[in-house]
This record gives structure tokens, C-alpha cells and sequence, in this order.
């Protein structure tokens, strides 16, 4: 009687369409009518069109992770700071630290390159569906299901029309149910334009990450350059801006509650069709089990960062992508626990089953469903569990471990007597050190090992990898000794000892590392990993994968009233919502905006992150807005809104009912974390940079009107 009173009460909700991100491929179909409804003034079209320029020819997913929108005729593109770090990063010296004083250039001259940084855009997207599952049975077994797939892809990439300089993408849908084609043209001649110092590009650093109220003006400008037909092309001082199709106009006419929204973007990753078995996994293992992971790395670099300027430049962009995901799980935890994702999930599946069994046909294809996808979750949790650890620990947080697994392969070639294979990729792969070493400090690696390993030796089965940590941290008296042993005595933590090396004899030099105890070690932790673990794991996540394919498309054949977006999968994708506070518990109530005064009132002055620039302290205190103040005269910061983002939404533009672009989309509320799993409408909120701050730092506060003069401003 539980479980039917609470999805009685959840039905409405369910029915009923909040957050997803759609294809903007279908939003005629899907929800021009919703929204218009809830207030958008544009057609379908206006937003994606293959026959004139649309909206999505503005927008571009930015360096693979981000994205980034064209805000000019000249090529000018908006993204957030964190996701032009790297850029900014790799241009600041202790002389020239754009990091902490920002960078502006005044001239096209003063823009510099940035090699690595792309801007892919979006020609056109096809459903490729019946063409993709040709000849595909449902007798199939994965392997030779997958084959046939694979087959029938490469078919479609040769028969797709395209131009030589544009791609070919496609992704499955809905668990591999459907498959969309997208053409794309990528643009790698990108250049640094401008970036606010770190007191305001990440105010508030890690304690305000996915809090609000936030004051974080998370923005950065680049160009892109294409040749003199508009087309891609490698950096070259000929290469001319980039015309878009369409760029953003702006519109600095402010913002209320209950005004529509949309995001458009490409988001990473979301599972929102899991079980509650699954959601408890996440919730009750696997996020608890990688966030003390990384609390310990943390406060390992915490501590030198801060004690050290150079150790803080070299990690702090390092730092910050640790925290990202550290903090995000430690809100998606509590967001699934306090807001019962479990028990909203046990709901749609009590209520799967019961029309499953009233259904002779239904019963037949999916009355064991649940069960076994339950029995497989239940399976994997402790492969899952030694998975997280081992990656989280030898891979993501441990750099010469990381560094190791990169190389074996290629150590590999030197052991099974391959010496040309070896020997004549020593120079890319010393390029490839070059870039590793640049921000590396063994002294900081050194100490976050040795935190980890113990870790590592009390959590991980001792058949699986444990009793050998254990055992190495004895023979050198404890893991701090262990440590020391391995980084003293390699020569891929000091990178003159590497370089003369790999000068010397191949012969030698692959000796060395076959033998180096960087080396050995992890060979040791991984190879019970790889034996044990691994098969295993694949073994079931392939099981998992096909039982989870069969219950998406379950789904959507026994709630034929429903309305399913598709996961998030790196895509294109538009979502759409209202500006909205939030409360987020009782006699807490957010309202929906942020403003300057709330920047002065966190300032600590000299703190690494909440301290202020004087000019902007300046500005606040003369009330010198400009035209960007609200009518109230205060300077908006950010806002907040029920659109539904997720990771790669970095940077994405939000804009207002007309496709004007009215903020730029950085975060996510802490306690709407768990939308990646379980998306709220009540308590899943996006946050924003406002553009009327990004406007006024450009103009007021860095003095370069003659970026602003390029865009297109409107007031409404």
C-alpha cells in the first residue's frame, strides 16, 4: 500500500515533462508546444535548421568537454574560465601570471594561439536507427549483436554525403535502442582573447563549487581563425576569423522569476533510467568509496599549494578538476538519500511490474526483467567497488601511476624484442613527457602516494592487489618509505635523468624502464587487477549493459503515455526552464539571483579564494555599472533556473524566450547534484553567470570596449 500511495503521488510528476535534454532534431515534434507554453517566442526552426541559419549554428562544443557560443561576425567565442583553465594555464609564467591578473588582448596581434583548443560545430543530425540495427535479432549474443552494429556503421560513414574537411559522428540512444548520425566541421586554429583574473573567474574557488549563492564570474573569450574560404585549417598568422552562420545577439534587459529559459549545449553523461538497485550502489558504495579517495589527495595538495606559489600554479588546475568531481558526489549522495531517488525509482518499477503483469505479451518479454537486472547489480558490487579504487588511486590521482599505465604498452614493445616499435617512438613520446613534466612536482605525487597505497592496502582484497601493497610498505618500513623508495629511485620523476636516458642506447634505455620501480609496482598492484578483476567486471557490465537496453526499451513500450529524453551522451541538446529560486530545506528559501554587494560581503582580503581585485572593489564602491546595472542599481553576478544541465553544459549559453543569450551556464546547486541520476524540478537548479556581469568585467573592469563593440546588444 506504500509503494502505491507514493507513486499515486508521483504520477502526476512523472507524466507529466520535467528537465530532460532533447534533440533539437525533434523539438517540432517533441516540445515546441510545451515551450511556447511555458513562454518561447521562437519556431522549432528558428532553433535548428539545415536551410538557414538557426541558433545551433551559434553553438559549438569547445575543447571536447565545454561548450562555447559564437557572440560576434568575428568569430568570438564565449566559454566559461574553467574551461579555457587549461589555455590560460599553459601561458602563465611567475613573470606573466594570466591566472591570477587575467589577460587581455587589445588587438587581434596580442591574441595567443592555443594548440590543442577546438570549437566543433553541428552541420546537420539524422536519425540512422533502421539502418544501424539491420540484420540485428534479438537471438543475437552481444558480441555478434555489436559486430553487426559495427558493421553497419562503417556502411552508413561510407554512403553519408559530406564535404572532405567535415566528420562523421554516431551514437547510440537509449541505451543503444537508437542511433543518430551528426556531421560536424571542427575549427583548431583558437586563440586566447580574454580571461578575468582568478579572483573573479573562480571566486570562491572549491568551498562555493556547486553552492549557492554563487558570485563566480566563471567566463573566458577566445577566437576562432579559420582560411580564407572559412574553412578548418592548422594555426597560421594568414588564417582569418571565423565567420558564423549565426552568433548570440545579447541582451542586457535583466531577468525575473518565472521567465523562460533555455540551455543549449552539449552535456556529457546522464543515467536517468537506472533501478533503484542501481541508485543504491551509487548512493550507499561507489560514490562514498571515490570520495574519500580524493579527500585524501586533496588535502595532500591543499597543503603544499598553499604553503608553495610555484607548487599552486603547477596544480591548481589539477586541483580544481579533482574537486569538481569530489564535491559533485558528495552532493549527488545526499540529493539521492534526502530526496528518496530510491524509493521514486521503486515506484515506476512497482508500477512497471504491475502493468507487466496484467499484460500476457508484456509478461512474456519482461516479467523477469527486474530480477535479473537486480541479481546483476547485486553481482558487480564488489568488482565495482575494486574498479573505483584501483582507478581512482593508481590512475586519476596518483600522476606517476597514471603515467606508468600510459607507458606500458610501449615498454612493452622493448620487452617482446620489438626495438624498432620502441625505439622510433622515443621522440613522440618524450614530447608527450615534455607536457607531463611541466606541471609535475614529485614532491607533491610522492606524498599523495603514500597516502593512497594505504588506502589502497585496507580497502582492496588482499588477493586482488592488497597483501602486495601491504607487503612492499613492510620491506621499506611503512608506505611514507615505500614512497620515498620508488620516487628516488625513478628516473620518470626527474626529468633529466629521463631525457639523458632516452638520449642514450634504446637498448638501454628500455632496460631502464623495464626495471625502473615505478615500473615494477605498478605492474604488481595492476596485474591481479587485470586478472581478477577486470574479466569479471566486463563480464557482468556486458550483462548489465544488455538487460539495461531491454528494460529502456521496456520502458518506453509499457508507459506509452510517457515521454523519454535520451540520456546525455556528448551531443547536442537543448534544455529548457524558468528562472527560479529554490528550498532546499525548511525555513531555508534561495532567491534566484546574486549580485556584487554578495562578492564584497564573502571578500577576505590576501585569501587564495575569496579575495577581490582592487579595481573591482573600486568600481563597486563609485557604483560604476555603466549601462549593466539592474534598475534597482545593483550589479547582477548570477542567477539561477530549472533547466536541466549536466557536465559539458560548461559554458553552454543560456538564453531568453527571443534566443537572445542572457547568461552562461557554469554549475549546478549542490543539492540538485543527483540530476545526472534523478532530476527534480523541485530542487534541481542550474546556476549562471548573468551576462550583464560578463559585460561589465570586460568593459569597466579590463578596459576592452572594443570586444563589446563587436557584439550585437539589445535591451528588452
Amino acid at each position: 500500500m506504500k509503494r502505491l500511495f507514493l507513486f499515486l503521488f508521483l504520477l502526476p510528476n512523472l507524466l507529466v515533462a520535467q528537465g530532460g535534454m532533447w534533440l533539437p532534431l525533434h523539438l517540432e515534434k517533441q516540445n515546441e508546444k510545451e515551450m511556447k507554453a511555458l513562454g518561447c517566442k521562437l519556431e522549432a526552426d528558428d532553433l535548428y535548421n539545415l536551410n538557414k541559419p538557426s541558433v545551433k549554428d551559434a553553438i559549438c562544443q569547445f575543447s571536447g568537454g565545454c561548450t562555447g557560443e559564437m557572440i560576434s561576425a568575428e568569430g568570438l567565442l564565449l566559454s566559461n574560465h574553467h574551461c579555457g583553465f587549461g589555455a590560460i594555464q599553459s601561458h602563465s609564467t611567475l613573470e606573466h601570471n594570466y591566472v591570477e591578473d587575467g589577460f587581455w588582448a587589445m588587438s587581434r596581434a596580442e591574441e595567443l594561439p592555443c594548440p590543442g583548443e577546438t570549437a566543433m560545430f553541428i552541420v546537420r543530425m539524422e536519425d540512422v536507427t533502421a539502418l544501424a540495427l539491420q540484420n540485428v535479432t534479438s537471438m543475437m549474443n552481444e558480441r555478434d549483436r555489436q559486430a553487426q552494429i559495427d558493421k553497419n556503421l562503417a556502411q552508413i560513414r561510407a554512403n553519408t554525403k559530406k564535404e572532405k574537411w567535415e566528420e562523421i559522428l554516431i551514437r547510440p540512444f537509449y541505451d543503444g535502442n537508437q542511433y543518430f548520425l551528426f556531421v560536424t566541421v571542427t575549427y583548431t586554429d583558437v586563440r586566447l582573447v580574454g580571461a578575468p583574473p582568478s579572483s573573479i573567474g573562480k571566486f570562491g574557488a572549491d568551498t562555493d563549487n556547486w553552492v549557492w549563492p554563487r558570485h563566480t564570474g566563471d567566463f573566458s573569450l577566445f577566437r576562432v581563425y579559420a582560411d580564407k574560404d572559412n574553412r578548418p585549417a592548422e594555426y597560421s598568422p594568414d588564417n582569418q576569423p571565423y565567420k558564423p552562420r549565426h552568433f548570440l545577439p545579447i541582451s542586457i534587459g535583466g531577468i525575473k522569476p518565472g521567465d523562460f529559459t533555455m540551455v543549449y549545449g552539449f552535456p556529457g553523461r546522464t543515467d536517468e533510467y537506472l533501478t533503484a538497485a542501481a541508485i543504491a550502489q551509487i548512493a550507499d558504495v561507489l560514490d562514498p568509496a571515490k570520495v574519500t579517495i580524493r579527500d585524501k589527495a586533496l588535502k595532500v595538495m591543499d597543503g603544499f599549494m598553499r604553503q608553495d606559489p610555484d607548487i599552486k600554479i603547477a596544480y591548481i588546475a589539477r586541483y580544481a578538476s579533482i574537486a569538481n568531481a569530489w564535491k559533485k558526489w558528495l552532493g549527488e549522495m545526499q540529493g539521492l538519500k534526502t530526496y528518496k531517488a530510491m524509493e521514486r525509482k521503486q515506484a515506476i518499477e512497482a508500477e512497471f511490474s504491475r502493468r507487466v503483469n496484467q499484460n500476457p505479451g508484456f509478461k512474456i518479454n519482461y516479467g523477469n526483467l527486474l530480477p535479473r537486472l537486480n541479481q546483476s547489480y547485486q553481482e558487480m558490487e564488489p568488482y565495482a567497488f575494486a574498479r573505483d579504487n584501483y582507478q581512482e588511486i593508481f590512475l586519476r590521482n596518483i600522476q606517476l601511476m597514471g603515467l606508468v599505465a600510459s607507458l606500458n604498452s610501449w615498454i612493452g614493445n622493448y620487452e617482446s624484442g620489438n626495438l624498432p616499435a620502441f625505439s622510433g617512438a622515443i621522440e613522440a613520446r618524450n614530447k608527450r613527457m615534455a607536457g607531463f613534466y611541466k606541471d609535475y612536482r614529485p614532491v607533491v605525487d610522492k606524498a599523495v602516494f603514500a597516502a593512497l597505497a594505504e588506502h589502497y592496502a585496507q580497502k582492496m582484497p588482499a588477493s586482488w592487489g592488497g597483501a602486495y601493497v601491504k607487503e612492499a610498505a613492510a620491506k621499506h618500513s611503512g608506505f611514507a618509505g615505500l614512497a620515498a623508495h620508488i620516487f628516488e629511485n625513478s628516473i620518470l620523476t626527474d626529468p633529466e635523468k629521463y631525457t639523458t636516458a632516452s638520449a642514450g642506447d634504446p637498448k638501454a634505455f628500455g632496460e631502464l624502464l623495464k626495471n625502473d620501480p615505478a615500473v615494477v609496482f605498478w605492474r604488481a598492484v595492476s596485474e591481479p587487477y587485470q586478472e581478477l578483476v577486470a574479466p569479471k567486471l566486463q563480464e557482468l557490465q556486458t550483462n548489465i549493459n544488455l538487460l539495461q537496453r531491454q528494460y529502456m526499451a521496456a520502458q518506453m513500450e509499457v508507459f506509452p503515455e510517457k515521454r523519454f529524453f535520451p540520456d546525455a551522451n556528448g551531443t547536442m541538446r537543448l534544455t529548457y526552464g524558468k528562472v527560479n529560486g529554490y528550498s532546499p530545506r525548511d525555513a531555508v528559501i534561495y532567491d534566484y539571483q546574486t549580485d556584487l554587494d554578495g562578492v564584497m560581503e564573502k571578500y577576505i582580503p590576501g585569501d587564495y579564494e575569496f579575495d577581490v581585485p582592487q579595481k573591482l572593489i573600486d568600481l563597486w564602491k563609485a557604483r560604476d555599472y555603466g549601462r549593466y546595472a539592474n534598475r534597482e542599481g545593483q550589479m547582477p553576478v548570477g542567477f539561477i533556473g530549472t533547466n536541466h544541465t549536466t557536465g559539458g553544459n560548461s559554458g553552454s549559453p543560456a538564453l531568453d524566450a527571443r534566443g537572445n543569450l542572457i547568461g552562461l551556464n557554469f554549475d549546478r546547486v549542490w543539492e540538485g547534484t543527483m540530476s545526472d541520476l534523478n532530476y527534480d524540478p523541485a530542487i534541481c537548479r542550474n546556476i549562471m553567470v548573468d551576462i550583464r556581469y560578463v559585460l561589465f568585467i570586460i568593459d569597466k573592469y579590463a578596459g576592452a570596449r572594443h570586444l563589446i563593440d563587436e557584439m550585437k546588444i539589445v535591451k528588452r
